[in-house]
């Protein structure tokens, strides 16, 4: 239905469910658009219609949405030799600057980093015909629409504007009727399948405890039949417990949440692909367009938070024409939560049954063998595992890191060149006084060593060496700067005359003491110290003492 009128160049509104085929919908119609050397040899087209520029973008909410569309439509222009770009971030910005240099004719990005190198003038935007905005609804929910807007606003007047989703809230449609000309809405629904969910998907719900949902989880996935299966948590703490929590029961599991980084998010989906781990456990960014063949169970382990994205979550399984079972395990809080998501939708589950890990309806329905566990048995574990998909190098930006098996050596590269040191200086000098003083210092001590028998006045010449003064030496000087009296003073009497002071202990300050050195004092207070430690050896010091009752005037 869409492909017609999309090759006519009217601008669409296009909505069908999950699995249906959009993507060719809107690709098709963008290949043929795009002018290739191709086309100049078949004679449909002239030289001067071609360009290095991008002919065709694509707008995608999500980085592994944008990794499977460009997938998609490198295959089908692959006879045409069209060029097709992804642009996202969480990857190095030098291989898609350097491959924007040599010409692409379709761009799929995100649009963050389609704003950040077209402000950088590293994107052209100014020869595009085509633009197609892919779950559309999606991007209004995680708050793209101004990017989205300022993206169309660089874009030419004259293009074809085609908008795809599954579901289309108005919103959606008011941003249509700003930026599009005559859409025709196409809206593709199947005779017999007249409900907003695929038919050939089961659907089971059942309300179930927080405690009990890992051992429920692990024997669902034992049920006969099962191939790849999907979990969906709301938050990504959730989806890495339990993605933890599943290994360690002995299942290939692999996670996919906003705290990986970009090499660990790829590294599980190509795992899943190639079936080398048969369970994702997701948040809602793996919920939005993603194709893997052989999904044949879907588990929401947290309820969705509205009908869309239920919808969203389920369409990964019965896509193409193919069955599936769609599980919901819904806790005691968000019985409300789910009513409302029932009434949207009409499933008919609006009271979901009490359902344990023992329960014998979940065996019966689910097609679980009687007297399974919750441990995989070992004869069972016959995927290889995350651990065997290799992380590839993406040169990621921002803090986040690699996670998920990437190799420590690869984290931290190589120290190229010799870290700077940091100079310490002492006492206040800046490092060349430091250095002249520690040189100064080393000179006369090996002065000081070498002639010790050299005349007085050749040591005062030299810079002195600073000593450090202790308590006694200090005491020892004071004596013998001061002459010893004659005979004792009458205590009483000079008591009367002053009153006593208090004694108070005085202190050189280290600057002064430093600037005395510099002078030369040094020699005079060595000499005078080494004077009085002689004359105190030879007499003894005699112990002065000061009482109370010598203070009191006599009567």
């Amino acid at each position: 239905m869409t492909l017609p009128v999309a090759l006519s160049g009217t601008d669409v509104i296009g909505q069908a469910k999950t699995g249906t085929g959009k993507t060719l919908g809107f690709g098709l119609p963008l290949l043929e658009r795009v002018t290739v050397p191709a086309d100049v040899e078949a004679g449909r087209a002239t030289p001067e219609q071609l360009t290095n520029a991008p002919q065709a973008l694509v707008v995608v909410p999500t980085r592994e949405l944008c990794q499977q569309v460009t997938n998609d439509l490198l295959t089908a222009g692959k006879v045409r030799n069209v060029r097709v770009l992804a642009i996202y971030g969480g990857r190095a910005y030098e291989p898609q600057v350097e491959a924007l240099n040599k010409g692409i004719d379709v761009v799929v990005g995100t649009p963050g980093r389609l704003l950040d190198l077209a402000g950088q003038r590293k994107l052209d935007l100014s020869q595009v015909r085509a633009l197609v905005l892919d779950e559309a609804d999606e991007m209004l929910d995680l708050g793209f629409l101004p990017d989205v807007e300022k993206i169309i606003q660089l874009l030419p007047t004259g293009r074809q504007t085609m908008l795809f989703s599954a579901t289309m809230p108005g919103a959606v449609i008011g941003l249509a009727r700003r930026y599009m000309s005559q859409p025709t809405h196409i809206s593709a629904t199947s005779p017999d399948d007249a409900g907003a969910t695929v038919a050939a998907t089961t659907q089971r719900v059942y309300r179930a405890h927080s405690m009990d949902k890992p051992e429920m989880v692990a024997r669902i996935l034992q049920a006969e039949g099962r191939g790849l299966a999907m979990i969906f948590c709301r938050t990504k703490r959730t989806a890495a417990d339990i993605a933890d929590q599943l290994m360690q029961r002995g299942f290939a599991a692999g996670a996919v949440h906003g705290d990986l980084g970009q090499g660990a998010r790829e590294q599980a989906l190509r795992a899943f692909r190639n079936g080398k781990v048969d369970v994702l456990v997701c948040t809602d960014v793996a919920a939005r367009g993603i194709d893997v063949e052989g999904v044949t169970h879907v588990i929401n382990y947290q309820s969705p938070e509205d009908e869309k994205t239920y919808l969203h979550r389920i369409g990964r399984t019965g896509r193409a024409g193919a069955t599936g079972t769609a599980v919901t395990l819904v806790d005691w809080d968000d019985i409300p939560r789910w009513q409302l998501i029932d009434k949207a939708l009409s499933l008919g589950f609006p009271s979901p049954p009490e359902t344990y890990s023992t329960s014998p309806h979940l065996f019966e329905e689910l097609d679980i063998p009687e007297g399974t566990k919750g441990i995989l048995p070992r004869a069972a574990r016959t995927r290889a595992g995350l651990s065997a998909e290799q992380v590839e190098d993406l040169g990621e930006t921002g803090g986040r890191g690699r996670r998920g098996g990437a190799p420590a050596a690869e984290e931290r590269p190589a120290r190229t060149r010799t870290p700077r040191q940091r100079r310490r200086t002492r006492g206040g000098l800046r490092p060349d006084d430091a250095t002249a003083a520690a040189v100064e210092a080393a000179d006369t001590a090996e002065g000081a060593t070498g002639a010790g028998t050299a005349d007085h006045a050749d040591s005062a010449e030299r810079a002195p060496r600073r000593r450090r003064r202790t308590r006694s030496g200090a005491t020892a000087t004071a004596e013998a700067a001061v002459p010893a009296p004659a005979e004792a003073p009458d205590t009483a009497s000079s008591a009367e005359e002053a009153p006593a002071k208090p004694r108070r202990r005085r202190t050189r300050p280290v600057k002064q003491a430093a600037a005395a050195d510099r002078e030369g004092a040094a020699p005079a207070a060595q000499a005078a110290q080494d004077g009085a430690a002689t004359d105190a050896a030879a007499t003894p010091r005699r112990r002065r003492t000061r009482s109370s009752k010598q203070a009191q005037p006599e009567a």
